[in-house]
């Protein structure tokens, strides 16, 4: 029998003939973001180790991997199978739909994520105002791209800003203005001043995006009377917060947790983002917004902001995926929904690294040494303010001279302007490389300054 398209007639293909040259287009007829400086940072930052694997990297702020275990993984599937069938009175059939289907875009951890907030954060939220998203920069550009609706708006942001989320507004043409953040954590005149600038100028000043506990990268923190004050400023102007909260849950030693801004707020003001990256695990890449803030349609309906989030994220990712949402579920059922008690032992943890690299800098670097540093009540970072700008050169150098890795500050500062400071994390270190980490750093420094003293 012949085979169909083997006859004499047939069109043959020469397959040792050259291939043509593939379509070559100009970056400047892609979108302008494609070659943003905030976009090219964030792949920096995540590719940066994989280029020098022996150095000691205080750069990466992952979690701690010494707690992963691969037969978890079972277990966690298993138990939110069995709170499908116990609790929620699903048939096999239905936790088969359930975990292997396309599911419902907004996401099936909605009711475990309500239960955690109640737990953790005193926070009563109904749960259909639960976004489920593919990790928290999903979060972040699901809101971003339902508030930009307008050429006249604007996004603030507390300056240094982490960089995904200054990426993600320039993927949606929405300008970011800075506001000072300071030892405070965020500086309410600054605030006050830059939306009487925006205004002036005709623009509408949409929301201010700010982390509260522990930010990265700056390591700060916002008190108490600071959250309650920036509530009232942003009822009394009208304006929208989205609270970003990825690390409040690690505390150093003997550090109260603080409530979020989302318990505080009793007006309706914060559009809260979540993340199980740091509590869960960040391969599942599963996070939420909380959007309960109501949403008036054209015909007079009223719903919520997170049904419209939803509509977006249904052309984006279509829903989060159920298998890695089921592995985050059994984790959170494991613990009675608090990742408090989830995370004891990487508390622990953050916290002594934390408290091992302050007194490490302090020994390193004693008076008069002109090299100063922040002392993080909590989180992942502590900043590093030396009296020289540090760029990606200086880490380039760094890794390829002395073994070490850190970040640029100037990642998180949307300008060109220099920055005298390097940010360092210890999530996903040993005390020992912290050590070894902070000897080689100090080798740098110390040359680095005896050089500029001779020229």
């Amino acid at each position: 029998m012949r085979r169909p398209g083997r006859g004499p007639g047939a069109a043959r293909v020469d397959r040792g003939a050259p291939m043509s040259a593939p379509v070559e287009i100009d970056v400047a007829a892609l979108h302008p973001a494609v070659d943003d400086p905030a976009l090219n940072s964030m792949n920096f930052l995540n590719e940066v180790a994989q280029r020098y694997p022996d150095a000691v990297s205080l750069a990466a702020g992952r979690p701690y991997e010494e707690f992963f275990d691969a037969d978890d993984l079972p277990r966690h599937l298993d138990r939110f199978r069995r709170y499908l069938t116990d609790e929620l009175g699903q048939d096999e059939a239905g936790v088969r739909r359930t975990l292997f289907q396309y599911g419902r875009t907004k996401g099936i951890l909605h009711e475990l994520i309500a239960r955690n907030l109640a737990v953790d954060e005193g926070v009563t939220v109904d749960p259909e105002a639960v976004v489920v998203t593919v990790g928290c920069q999903e979060a972040m550009f699901l809101v971003l791209r339902a508030l930009r609706a307008d050429p006249r708006d604007v996004l603030l942001a507390v300056a240094p800003t982490y960089v995904g989320l200054t990426g993600a507004a320039r993927l949606l043409d929405f300008p970011v203005r800075p506001v000072r953040g300071g030892p405070d954590g965020i500086d309410l005149a600054d605030l006050r001043s830059r939306l009487d600038q925006a205004r002036a100028a005709g623009e509408r000043p949409r929301a201010c995006y700010v982390m509260p506990d522990f930010a990265n990268p700056s390591g700060v923190s916002i008190s108490l009377a600071d959250r309650r004050r920036l509530l009232d400023l942003a009822e009394a102007e009208d304006l929208l917060l989205i609270e970003d909260n990825p690390y409040g849950l690690f505390p150093a030693d003997g550090t109260a947790r603080l409530p979020t801004l989302k318990a505080l707020d009793e007006r309706g003001r914060v559009v809260y983002l979540g993340s199980f990256a740091k509590t869960v695990l960040p391969g599942a890449r599963v996070g939420y917004v909380v959007a309960d803030q109501r949403v008036r349609g054209a015909d007079g309906t009223v719903g919520l902001l997170a049904d419209q989030l939803a509509k977006i994220k249904s052309m984006v990712t279509v829903n989060t995926s159920p298998i890695a949402q089921a592995v985050v579920g059994g984790r959170l059922l494991a613990h009675g929904c608090s990742l408090a008690r989830a995370n004891g032992r990487e508390r622990a943890v953050y916290a002594g690294n934390l408290r091992h690299l302050v007194a490490g800098l302090a020994r390193r670097f004693p008076p008069p040494s002109p090299v100063r540093w922040t002392v993080p009540a909590g989180g992942f970072f502590a900043v590093v303010t030396v009296p020289f700008p540090v760029d990606d050169a200086l880490l380039a150098r760094s890794a390829q001279e002395y073994g070490v890795l850190w970040t640029p500050m100037a990642h998180f500062y949307d300008d060109t302007a220099p920055v005298e400071a390097l940010r360092l994390s210890v999530s996903a270190v040993t005390g020992a490389q912290i050590d070894l980490g902070l000897d080689r750093l100090a080798a740098l420094l110390a040359d680095e300054l005896d050089r500029r003293a001779v020229t």
